[in-house]
């Protein structure tokens, strides 16, 4: 394993990354850093799909990284998740293990893989100022006019698209590119009519769980809602339905769509990805684990 720096586990939501990547470190003795752009934040737990279950394996708890580290409220950046994971990643390293990094946020674990390090994108008044007016529709297109897009995973407020925007525009003039990372990574392939079943089945679970008292939690804690509304799908839809902006049917119905549009998006990264160059080992998600797992096991050897 020593030719390796890194193993990654990515997939669309509901692909069973998270069981698979504990599963994997159970196996090789080692540690696990989240990629996921929401699981950073405290006491979001079932919106965000944290299932902490899933890192005890035969009953050891597998160590990890990067989740509940921020404050509900707080808007995390790729930037500090690349400060957070490097810290992560050096103390995994330093203990001799080869650490594992799994999630659905491709533009969290593109940053980190590629091994570029980001600096702080400051605001840009006069550019939000001629953006302030725009509606989401034309943001987005703007958003399109750059050759890659810094963010096409979660651009559902115009507030989040004119941040994106800003950071293309900051980086267009400021190019910044390290070594990458020697990375092996593995990405799980589920068949869009099973991924749309298992969408849904999830957020019917997650409801029942109390994923609306969760939401209601948050707000009673003081965080405004449009700051939830930021976070985008579970957190949007469900204060908006608590705030009494959606009927629960509508509350429903739109985040199953939105939830699939997302998994939609999350796959169109992972394919850009290959396309600019990384090397995807796909796996079908249905595969047995010991299978899963001897196939990455080969693929460490080759």
């Amino acid at each position: 394993m020593p030719h390796y720096d890194i193993i990654a586990i990515l997939g669309p939501t509901a692909s069973g990354k998270t069981p698979f990547a504990a599963a994997l470190a159970a196996e090789l003795g080692t540690e696990i850093i989240s990629a996921d752009s929401r699981q950073v934040y405290k006491g979001m737990d079932i919106g965000t799909g944290k299932d902490l279950a899933d890192y005890t394996v035969r009953g050891h708890a597998i160590p990890y990284h990067l989740i509940d580290i921020a404050e509900p409220g707080y808007k995390y950046n790729v930037f500090e998740y690349q400060r957070d994971f490097l810290e992560a990643y050096e103390d995994i390293r330093r203990r001799g293990m080869c650490p594992i990094v799994c999630g659905g946020t491709g533009m969290y674990l593109e940053s980190v893989l590629k091994g570029y390090r980001l600096l702080p994108v400051p605001e840009n008044a006069e550019l939000r100022n001629r953006l302030a007016s725009k509606p989401l529709e034309e943001l987005t297109e703007i958003l399109k006019t750059y050759k890659e897009l810094h963010n096409t995973t979660d651009v559902d407020t115009a507030k989040r698209a004119i941040r994106a925007i800003e950071i293309e525009e900051y980086y267009l003039h400021t190019p910044v590119d390290d070594p990458q990372l020697n990375s092996l990574i593995i990405g799980v392939d589920i068949d869009r009519g099973l991924r749309r079943e298992k969408i849904t089945r999830r957020l019917k679970q997650r409801l029942d769980e109390g994923m609306v008292d969760e939401v209601r939690g948050l707000l009673e804690r003081g965080i405004p809602p449009e700051d939830l509304i930021y976070y985008g799908l579970e957190y949007k839809y469900l204060t908006l339905y608590a705030v009494g902006e959606l009927t629960y049917d509508e509350m429903f119905k739109g985040l199953e769509t939105a939830i699939h549009q997302f998994a939609k998006r999350q796959m169109t990264w992972f394919r850009g990805m290959e396309r600019r160059g990384f090397t995807i080992h796909w796996i079908d998600a249905r595969l047995p684990m010991e299978e899963k797992i001897a196939f990455v096991q080969q693929q460490l050897l080759n």
